[in-house]
């Protein structure tokens, strides 16, 4: 029987959807097939919807979403009665959940409808759905006492109607009430409750938004630009110098169209960095001319400019009556509503009170939910050299959002933080260390400068070499100052990994450095080993390739199958080739017999089932291998790159395995959510090899 969970509410503006997201997070980690179900819907796109089918990869479509319209339900009630419209509805539901394991439902939202006994109809339906129950009260400007009170009072309507209520959380407390509030919750009431503090970015619009609202065109700007959140106004009616001390962080500037001085000047405070303002709103359908907007394009690439054609009061009467929505096109904000879920949710102790039970198979977006989990649960530092680069900024806003890591980034922090504003991402927790100008430089140079004097490298030629940020940032983690690394989103893989050969280098009991790919399929996870690092290893190194592979693997939740792979299965063929798999596969039994392993084997046989049941009928591991070890990197490669394309898998890694502590390299062609995580990949790896680190000072 398919499960479900109502998460429900009492009233409007309790900003629900970051716990209906939440909720979302913690379905996907764990079941394959999760469904959506909006009993009643407005007329207007369901932005929430389009966020969690683009966010979770729902082939649902969103026609089988929702059930009706307000406008259908209160016709339907009126004519028919509530027996009928729950009857529709519960059929609606139905229909979903026959397709999925367990299906999400999304709550009425109090929001100008006309149903009498809104609450009454959601405890009704979450009953005739045979679903657990997540009430939200909103804590808004309210004061501990009261918002104690609302949530009991909640929890009692929903409970006195016969729902399982699981959970009520209260969302958008007063931060410093947080704590008053939980404690109230636990002495009144009889379920887990929940504290969720008002998070003002979840509340802020973006720049998108706001021209959506007002209607407004777009002069300049880019999609990054379009995406800021918009923190604060700034009205413009003063002469320059007096007008740029009022600008803020973020701030939306809104002026008449034809004060060119205060756009340029805006643009240009921008550009210097003193604040990063969020863009441009001009008002009394006014356009600056070509040669004004030319220069504001070049001012400040991306930051939008946008004309609206009302004056400046009655759009600011607009303007502050807009307020941030979770949708699809706002990414960052779902970012930071899950950090804000995960830091305050005991998300463990409510998927078991909302009895979800773990698919058998493992889909790519589980294995990324359980790495972000694991590497969640001991927080570790990771460097990252490429401080500059967009998708590592990128990436360090997601992980900061998340509460995935602690981060150290490399360059010179005047850049880097101006390149951030102008992406609008967040990156106020991270550490910035300019290696060129860092008082660790000196220190840096002597430590390598004696790790290095065989090769007769000099004091003065260290103190060049470890400004260098690959350098810079291995000897940090060599140091302890960083718990690993992770580069090479615009550094070849050498430029990467030489620097920890030379200063970390191999771990005890470790023949060679070599590396592997998570291949997350459809449904199972495969580890592919070595794939990126050693050319034509011996059967001595193909066999610590293997056992190594296999340790990655039980690390990171595959059970290690290994398949040492040839182009021939058992004693089918001969030649120097196969006699060094067959010599490997010997070698993994004799060090590890605890390992099930199978070699020389094809991979058809070594992962079809079928082919398996003809070559190998009696293997342990024919059919079903996990780990597929290649006799060389031009096989390795090709193969991980063929399986990606063609078979849509999500490849995770190359994953450094064998150094004292570790190290990763990225794809030059790396996404954001790949560096996601290989940075979560790395910091669980560090869990399992040293306590955490203290940051480095500058």
């Amino acid at each position: 029987m398919t499960r479900s969970v109502y998460v429900t509410g009492i009233e409007r503006g309790d900003g629900r959807q970051v716990v209906e997201l939440g909720v979302m997070e913690l379905l996907t980690r764990h079941v394959d097939r999760v469904g959506v179900f909006r009993p009643l819907v407005h007329d207007d796109p369901d932005r929430l919807f389009d966020l969690l089918r683009a966010r979770y990869r729902l082939s649902q479509p969103p026609a089988s979403a929702s059930g009706m319209s307000y406008e259908e339900a209160a016709a339907l009630q009126a004519e028919e009665g509530s027996d009928e419209l729950v009857s529709r509805l519960v059929n609606r539901f139905h229909e979903v959940a026959r397709e999925y394991e367990y299906v999400l439902v999304l709550g009425s939202d109090y929001a100008d409808t006309s149903l009498p006994d809104e609450l009454g109809l959601n405890a009704r339906l979450a009953n005739e759905f045979g679903a657990a129950v997540i009430t939200v009260v909103g804590g808004q400007d309210q004061n501990a006492e009261a918002v104690g009170a609302e949530a009991h009072n909640a929890y009692r309507a929903y409970e006195a109607q016969g729902c399982d209520v699981v959970a009520v959380v209260v969302n958008r407390a007063v931060p410093g009430d947080r704590a008053e509030i939980a404690e109230r919750l636990a002495s009144r009431l009889p379920v887990p409750g929940y504290v969720l503090p008002e998070d003002g970015s979840l509340s802020a619009p973006t720049v998108s938004q706001i021209v959506r609202t007002l209607g407004a065109d777009v002069l300049l700007g880019d999609h990054a630009g379009l995406s800021r959140d918009v923190r604060n106004f700034v009205f413009g009616g003063a002469m320059l110098p007096n007008f740029l001390p009022a600008l803020t962080e973020g701030c939306l500037v809104v002026t008449p169209g034809d004060r060119a001085d205060l756009i340029v000047g805006s643009l240009a405070a921008h550009s210097a960095g003193a604040p990063a303002i969020a863009g441009v709103l001009l008002t009394l359908d006014e356009r600056p001319g070509p040669d004004i907007l030319a220069l504001a394009s070049r001012l400040a690439p991306g930051t939008p400019v946008a004309a609206v054609a009302g004056g400046s009061f009655p759009t600011a009467a607009e303007l502050f009556a807009i307020e941030g929505k979770l949708n699809a096109g706002a990414p960052r904000k779902a970012e930071t509503a899950l950090g804000l879920f995960e830091r305050h949710v005991d998300t463990a102790a409510l998927t078991d009170r909302i009895a979800v039970a773990r698919s058998g198979r493992v889909t790519p977006m589980m294995f990324e939910h359980e790495l972000i989990e694991r590497s969640r649960s001991g927080r570790r530092r990771v460097v990252l050299p490429e401080g500059t680069e967009e998708r590592v900024l990128r990436a360090a806003d997601v992980l900061l959002r998340r509460d995935v890591c602690d981060l150290t980034l490399l360059g010179e922090e005047d850049t880097i933080r101006k390149r951030a504003a102008e992406l609008g991402v967040q990156i106020a927790e991270a550490q910035i260390v300019d290696p060129q100008t860092s008082p660790l430089r000196e220190r840096f140079a002597e430590i390598y400068a004696k790790l290095r004097a065989h090769k007769g490298v000099s004091q003065e030629e260290a103190y060049d070499v470890v400004s260098d940020v690959s350098y810079f940032g291995t000897l940090m983690v060599q140091e302890g100052l960083a718990d690993g690394m992770v580069s090479g989103a615009v550094h070849s893989t050498a430029a990467t990994i030489r620097p920890a050969f030379e200063i970390i280098k191999t771990a005890p009991g470790a023949q060679i450095v070599s590396s592997v790919f998570f291949m997350c399929l459809a449904d199972r996870v495969l580890v592919y080993g070595d794939c990126a690092v050693n050319p034509d290893p011996d059967a001595e190194q193909l066999a610590d390739i293997a056992i190594q592979s296999a340790t990655t693997a039980a690390r990171f939740g595959v059970e290690p199958r290994i398949a040492m792979l040839s182009y021939s299965t058992g004693t089918s063929g001969s030649g120097a080739d196969v006699d060094k798999v067959r010599k490997a596969t010997d070698l993994v039994r004799e060090r590890r017999p605890d390992l099930l392993v199978e070699g020389p084997i094809q991979y058809d046989a070594a992962v079809d089932a079928a082919v398996a049941a003809t070559k190998l009928p009696d293997s342990e591991v024919a059919g079903k291998a996990t780990v597929l070890i290649f006799p060389d990197l031009n096989t390795g490669n090709n193969t991980y790159k063929a399986v990606q394309r063609s078979a849509g898998a999500v490849a995770v890694g190359p994953v450094l395995q064998g150094l004292r502590k570790p190290v990763n390299d990225l794809s030059r062609g790396a996404l954001v959510q790949d560096i996601v995580n290989t940075v979560s990949i790395t910091a669980i790896q560090a869990q399992s090899q040293t306590p955490p680190t203290t940051p480095a000072a500058g």
